[in-house]
């Protein structure tokens, strides 16, 4: 099939959502007042594939990716329940899936009609006899029936043809179809499985598949020559939203506790936070730069895509307008004051801070604070929790209810999850098991089963092959241990020894690595990344020039629609929604402006590709705590001219995250311990870069500071937060994100 006509598969990943208590398909009327107004039906047809067999690997987290969607459509965009059709694993034959989209689909939409078809699964590719794309074939679909044979032949696959076909005959224009899978790779890549079916074999589709498209093109009165024509024009109806090129692969990975494809997860995510409806075009840009960073993070490389039918160039998403207030859960089950939640807004990174103790906000239509649910429990991203009225009067909580971050808890035990490599033996596996085991808040863990930060492994001769064909700078010598990301295809440079260096030795010298990627993990959970209310506004700029690399906000402090655009005004990067890149060398400012009525205290930290941080902001250790203080109404420019010192882009290449932070009390203790860094280096100005024993301890003085103010400022009755979990009110604290790749200058 041709790319552009049917676009490529591809996701990412998340183990089971905990959905198992969950009746997903009886929830019918009890959002019917959650559907959107001026609009006509809305249907959808949900595929998800995990249980493949027969020499294709299964996945874990496709059906997780439908559970996603069906949530989101809900709760967000007003579908009814029983207009959601959901097919999975032993569901999802070939006729199951085609029978399912002719039935529920094609046979019932109505002009005007909203219709969503969502597949994640695994991808391939067929000989293509019309040889849409230059070499000749076609992607496809396939279902959990499709047979496989590793020397090639005929399998039961869909192919990208019949799928325009279908989309061809629905009677509306209001069509979104999303496709989280891939067609090459094959096999797994470190803790990922690849969505697709591993066969370097010419596959050939079926006879029925050929007779089932002359069905159509009968059906359709269409001629050979003229479906030729109109695949070559562009997709059939509406809007195609794939999760990654042609030429990238599909994960399936572990996060935190439980699989999802991340485009999937990421895509659903953001549209939870939406208070308006914006174009597909728009979001699409806003998830490419997140499924990005959070590929790259990853060693992958995925950028989803969109193609539009030129009938509607700039199309509401899902084709249906809305404006409610944003949202990171939603009730689905109420018992008196015991509450079910979704969770499907919150951000991946941060999940581990929403298990017990985290706290919501019940919000009404009007957006208004009408109680709080404390979180009692939580499995993937169904939670249990306690309803506390805080209104006047009775305040029944009623499913589809929606509930705004307020407090996250960061336990104090917080670990680093290195995988081990699994091409270790048995005997080199345990050694290095005994030997990470000993390091305090480490976690060696098997790969394929859980979400882990880092693997542990050996650069071998092929490694190191591969690595060169991707011309990664400075690899490490063949026989060194070192860290490399999950992918297994990207490496922390700075982690690996010498050759032939002894596994023992390898983790001793590793360990202040490990306290440094630690704090930086504990960093990223602790912060609630653009969703508080304090009203700042953050860019990275181009020294000396009104270029503006990156602007980012809190989406609860400032409205995106009144507020300041978080689209940078001159790109530097040569497409919307890619991560921006600067040469080494390049010198920058930022400029963060303070728009609440009261003064804030910012603090701008980095953390470069190798994990390690500094600290750019405050930069006046002479001073009092005054030093981090913005005036209402002030903007700070970072360097400023009297600061003395420029900010220049330098290596390590990969991918850097600067972190604006903004709290409306002051952070005295992680002050403090950065003056006492600054002073023991006798420097009274300047940014400083924290070693990994002194970035850990700032990291948890500065979370000592937001769960001081947090429990001080908690007056609502039966929320306690317990000893060993540190709170983080996202009414005091803002944090914002601006990613950027260092690339050779």
């Amino acid at each position: 099939m041709k790319r552009r006509h049917f676009i490529q598969f591809t996701g990412s990943a998340f183990a089971t959502l905990g959905l198992s208590q969950l009746d997903i398909m009886q929830q019918g009327d009890k959002y019917a007042q959650l559907l959107a107004q001026n609009t006509g039906r809305k249907l959808a047809l949900l595929i998800g594939i995990n249980e493949y067999n027969n020499g294709m690997n299964p996945l874990k987290g496709c059906v997780n990716d439908v559970l996603l969607q069906k949530e989101l459509l809900t709760h967000r965009f007003g579908f009814n329940p029983n207009d959601i059709k959901i097919l999975t694993d032993q569901q999802a034959t070939r006729q199951g899936i085609l029978t399912a989209f002719e039935e529920h689909l094609i046979k019932q939409a109505k002009p005007g009609d909203v219709v969503v078809f969502h597949f994640s699964g695994h991808g391939s590719q067929v000989d293509d006899p019309d040889k849409d794309n230059a070499d000749g074939l076609n992607s496809t679909l396939v279902p959990i029936d499709s047979g496989y044979n590793s020397s090639g032949g005929i399998v039961q696959d869909i192919m990208g043809h019949t799928l325009f076909l279908l989309m061809y005959a629905l009677k509306t224009d209001n069509v979104t179809v999303v496709l989280d899978s891939c067609h090459s790779g094959g096999a797994k890549r470190g803790n990922f499985v690849v969505r697709s079916r591993n066969s370097d074999k010419k596959l050939q589709a079926s006879s029925q598949e050929f007779a089932y498209q002359q069905q159509w093109l009968k059906r359709l009165n269409l001629s050979s020559q003229e479906f030729i024509k109109l695949r070559r024009q562009g997709v059939a109806k509406g809007v195609v939203i794939a999760a990654a090129k042609r030429d990238q692969l599909a994960a399936d990975a572990p996060f935190n506790d439980f699989h999802a494809g991340a485009f999937t997860y990421l895509f659903t995510q953001y549209l939870w936070q939406q208070t308006a409806n914006q174009s597909v075009n728009k979001i699409l840009v806003d998830v490419n730069r997140s499924t990005r960073i959070l590929s790259r993070n990853s060693g992958l490389f995925q950028d989803p895509e969109l193609e539009l039918n030129s009938k509607n160039p700039n199309p509401a998403t899902y084709f249906i307008p809305f404006n409610t207030s944003y949202a990171e859960a939603v009730v689905t089950q109420t018992k008196g004051n015991q509450v079910e939640l979704w969770l499907g807004g919150i951000d991946a990174r941060s999940l581990e801070a929403f298990n017990k103790d985290a706290a919501f906000s019940v919000v009404d239509a009007n957006g208004k604070q009408t109680g709080l649910v404390k979180l009692e429990s939580r499995r993937g991203l169904i939670g249990q929790g306690t309803f506390i009225n805080t209104a006047r009067g009775n305040t029944e909580l009623k499913p589809g209810t929606l509930l705004q971050e307020t407090i996250r808890g960061v336990p104090n035990d917080l670990t680093l999850k290195i995988g081990l490599d699994d091409a270790f033996d048995s005997n080199t596996t345990n050694e290095a098991q005994q030997a990470l085991q000993a390091i305090n808040r480490v976690t060696p863990l098997p790969l394929g089963q859980q979400e882990v930060q880092y693997i542990f492994a050996r650069m071998t001769e092929t490694r190191y092959k591969q690595l060169q064909k991707s011309k990664i700078a400075n690899l490490p010598p063949a026989g060194s241990f070192g860290l490399f990301l999950p992918s297994l295809d990207q490496i922390v440079p700075s982690s690996f020894g010498v050759a032939n260096e002894t596994i023992t030795a390898a983790v001793q010298r590793l360990k202040p690595k490990f306290k440094s990627l630690l704090a930086a993990r504990i960093v990223r959970q602790m912060l609630p990344n653009n969703t508080s209310q304090v009203k700042v506004t953050a860019s990275m700029n181009i020294a000396g020039s009104k270029n503006i690399i990156s602007k980012t906000l809190p989406t609860r402090g400032i409205s995106k629609q009144t507020g300041a655009n978080t689209t940078p005004a001159k790109p530097i990067t040569i497409k919307d929604g890619e991560i921006p890149k600067l040469p080494a060398g390049t010198q920058v400012v930022f400029e963060v402006e303070n728009k609440e009525s009261t003064p804030v205290y910012v603090t701008v930290l980095v953390i470069d590709a190798d994990g390690e941080m500094g600290i750019i902001f405050p930069n006046d250790w002479a001073t009092s705590d005054d030093a981090a203080l913005l005036a209402t109404g002030d903007k700070r420019i970072i360097p400023g001219d009297d600061d003395g010192f420029k900010l220049t882009i330098g290596e390590p290449l990969g991918i850097t995250e600067a972190l604006i932070i903004a709290s409306t009390s002051p952070l005295r203790a992680s002050l403090k311990a950065l003056k006492d860094i600054a002073r023991r280096g006798n420097k009274t100005r300047g940014p400083i870069a924290p070693n990994n024993d002194e970035f850990l301890d700032i990291t948890d003085k500065l979370l000592g500071d937001l769960d001081a103010e947090t429990r001080r400022g908690i007056t609502v009755k039966n929320v306690e937060l317990a000893v060993g979990v540190r709170g983080v009110d996202a009414n005091k604290l803002a944090a914002m994100a601006i990613t950027f790749e260092v690339v050779t200058g």
